[in-house]
């Protein structure tokens, strides 16, 4: 793992983070905890989340008006300290979130609910409409607030937001952050 921020993984460092893990960065009462589908390799191999270079989670949150700032992923214990955590449905990682199964994003969900129960944060947001239907069996659900909430989600707000991978080509850093806003007014 590098030890500085300033110095990226070596290609064998991210191969060798394949199923590893981040630690959630979560605590009792959070306003919002935002769940990822799973860690990427790259994210595995410095221990941090959305740490990909491309991926869109931390200038969304500062482009919708989430953070005051543009936070790094190198600093993403910070969120704490505004309410906020990161969890994922799925704690391996991957190249790539299609390389999950159905099955894990099933039993992920039963992990997930788990620490709902446990921390109970005030909003649950989703980040990945696809990994969301199939882990909550909700295959009409769209992205924003959901109002029809499984039953085991009863205790919480949810929002299912757009995923911000730099390989998600149906949102622009842009159209991202308006759809964020939507959580953001909500805070």
């Amino acid at each position: 793992m590098p030890s500085r921020p300033s110095e990226k993984p070596s290609l064998a460092q991210i191969q060798a983070a394949a199923n590893q893990t981040v630690p959630d960065i979560i605590a009792p009462d959070l306003k919002v905890l935002f769940c990822g589908i799973n860690p990427s390799l790259y994210s595995a191999a410095v221990g941090h989340h959305f740490a990909r270079p491309g991926n869109r989670f931390w200038p969304a949150l500062a482009a919708a008006g989430i953070t005051d700032r543009r936070y790094s992923p190198f600093e993403d214990r910070l969120l704490l300290i505004l309410g906020y955590g990161i969890t994922n449905i799925v704690e391996r990682a991957t190249a790539r979130a299609d390389q999950l199964t159905a099955a894990e994003l099933e039993a992920g969900r039963h992990a997930l609910l788990q620490k709902l129960m446990q921390y109970q944060p005030q909003i649950l947001a989703i980040l990945g409409i696809s990994a969301y239907r199939t882990a909550f069996r909700q295959p009409k659900a769209k992205i924003g607030r959901q109002e029809d909430l499984p039953d085991d989600l009863l205790a919480c707000q949810l929002w299912v937001l757009p995923n911000p991978s730099g390989l998600n080509a149906h949102y622009q850093l842009a159209d991202l952050a308006e759809v964020y806003r939507g959580l953001a007014v909500n805070l």
